[in-house]
């Protein structure tokens, strides 16, 4: 079985302080670090996405004067800015491709993105015969979630490793990851 390791979002505008702060999101950055260490040689590719939406623009409706948090965000991770960085706990040495997503548009699923040079996860995990994938970011309730339910979609045997996520509220965090349950994905601490 040919496994990568997905990370959702660990950016500033994420974790503490940030302009969509997830409480543990650093937590989150250390223990993703730390785990990737020791396990990074278990993978044969580990891909992290970022949002990276357009400083100009409304990114099609994403960002919002008045938010309702749900479909409408506050301006957040704009392309180039602090915001949209690692959180500097990530150690990304280990990370083999990287995924901008949300360029003009609202993206909460990293298979809604690409690298620099055009690759689309979904082309990136294809091209090294991936088969399951464990999943892990911020956060749980949104984008953790869209990427586990699109990778199940492609196919791939996902976990999501529950010490390695963070969720912007504790029901909301619960009902996702019971749907991805249901979708077939395992929940499991690593």
């Amino acid at each position: 079985m040919t496994r990568a390791l997905l990370i959702v979002d660990v950016q500033n505008d994420f974790t503490e302080d940030g302009a969509l702060a997830v409480a543990g999101g650093d937590a989150v950055a250390e223990r993703i670090s730390a785990f990737l260490a020791a396990h990074a040689g278990d993978y044969a590719v580990i891909v992290a996405s970022r949002d990276w939406h357009d400083a100009d623009s409304d990114n099609g409706g994403h960002f919002a004067a008045e938010p309702d948090f749900r479909d409408s965000w506050p301006v957040h991770c704009v392309a180039g800015t602090p915001g949209a960085d690692y959180d500097p706990l990530l150690e990304p040495a280990a990370i083999t491709h990287h995924v901008l997503k949300g360029r003009g548009e609202p993206a909460y699923s990293m298979f809604q993105g690409a690298t620099e040079d055009g690759q689309t996860t979904a082309a990136v995990l294809s091209a090294a015969g991936v088969t399951s994938a464990d999943v892990v970011g911020i956060a749980t309730d949104h984008c953790v979630r869209a990427t586990a339910l699109d990778a199940i979609a492609h196919g791939i045997a996902v976990r999501v490793l529950t010490d390695m996520i963070a969720g912007v509220a504790p029901d909301s965090s619960a009902a996702a990851l019971a749907e991805l349950g249901h979708a077939g994905a395992e929940i499991t601490a690593s």
